[in-house]
């Protein structure tokens, strides 16, 4: 068995911005892992936000010893982004080697495409408005929030430009819990479904004694299984992503154990390619809340990319991954 670890750089179709900052690159680490004849892969993201860089992720992949099977790197390396695109590589490997795909491997039933969310980037409230108007046709938009009273112009101007569209909003840790107060029932009457984790992460015990009109979603807060019994309570929904669980196997368990514990299912994404999408497609299988668009945002992607159009996502190809 041997093991490579490569940094790659996809142009995105435009400036991407939230209210940690803007980019105009995504930077990927794609793991190769080749045993004999058969080649399995996996993409990771680094999280900055948990202090994960190129580097740093680089070298834990690099210093793992080999050979390694999938139940022994759960334990060699811990929840994060490393983990996450050797895991997906060693599944993608197996299913190579067998001929079955990793849904079947899995114990799962044969995906289906879902319905994905469309990102609208963090902007002026006119300049959303246009964003809006241009992707109106998708049936599910996100939108990017940025902390304070013009939250709202915001989600008005998005409202206007997409009138039919269905909507949820990203707070990225950017509201205080009189702020969620004050916001929460004018984005129900505006038709947003949800916010994605609009206090900071250890700073949310404030939601435990709200009234959540606004359905909360744990995103920064949710990490893997060993996150949920300090959820209850104060989320009504998880974001699963696998850069934060560590990979396809944990973000499994993570949903079997969130939906036990009477969570909403979201999968969500980093800003990467098709092949970091392809392992959540399955996870997202049934999902309240899909977003995984990150090779819509892309002007260039793997070959082959995954499908996406009208129906949402659809399953990988094999040449693509699993």
């Amino acid at each position: 068995m041997k093991l490579s670890v490569t940094a790659d750089v996809f142009r995105l179709a435009q400036v991407f911005t939230i209210s940690r900052g803007s980019r105009t690159e995504a930077h990927v680490l794609t793991v190769t892992i080749t045993d004999g004849a058969y080649v399995g892969r996996g993409e990771c993201v680094p999280y900055a936000r948990y202090g994960e860089t190129l580097e740093s992720v680089a070298a834990q992949i690099k210093g793992l010893a080999l050979p390694l099977a999938r139940d022994a790197l759960q334990n060699a390396l811990p929840a994060g982004a490393a983990r996450n695109a050797v895991d997906c590589a060693l599944w993608d490997l197996e299913a190579k080697k067998t001929g079955i795909p990793v849904w079947q491997l899995a114990g799962l039933k044969a995906p289906l495409a879902e319905v994905t969310a469309y990102t609208l980037s963090l902007d002026t409230p006119k300049a959303m408005q246009a964003q809006a108007a241009k992707y109106a046709f998708r049936p599910l938009l996100k939108t990017k929030l940025g902390g304070g009273p013009e939250d709202v112009t915001r989600i008005r101007a998005v409202r206007a430009g997409a009138p039919d569209a269905r909507i949820i909003v990203d707070a990225n840790e950017g509201w205080t819990p009189e702020l969620y107060q004050t916001l929460a029932p004018v984005l129900l009457d505006l038709g947003v479904e949800m916010v994605e984790q609009p206090l900071p992460a250890g700073q949310d015990d404030a939601l435990l004694n709200m009234d959540r009109v606004l359905p909360v979603c744990a995103d920064e807060s949710c990490h893997d299984r060993a996150s949920l019994a300090g959820l209850v309570g104060k989320y009504d929904l998880v974001n699963i992503k696998l850069d934060k669980t560590g990979g396809l196997t944990e973000a499994l368990a993570l949903r079997a154990v969130a939906q036990e514990y009477g969570f909403g299912v979201m999968v969500g994404c980093m800003v990467g390619s098709s092949l970091a999408m392809a392992p959540a497609v399955l996870v997202a299988q049934g999902a309240a809340f899909t977003d995984l668009d990150g090779p819509l945002l892309l002007a260039e992607d793997r070959d082959p990319p995954l499908d996406f159009d009208e129906a949402g996502v659809h399953p990988a190809k094999a040449a693509l991954w699993g």
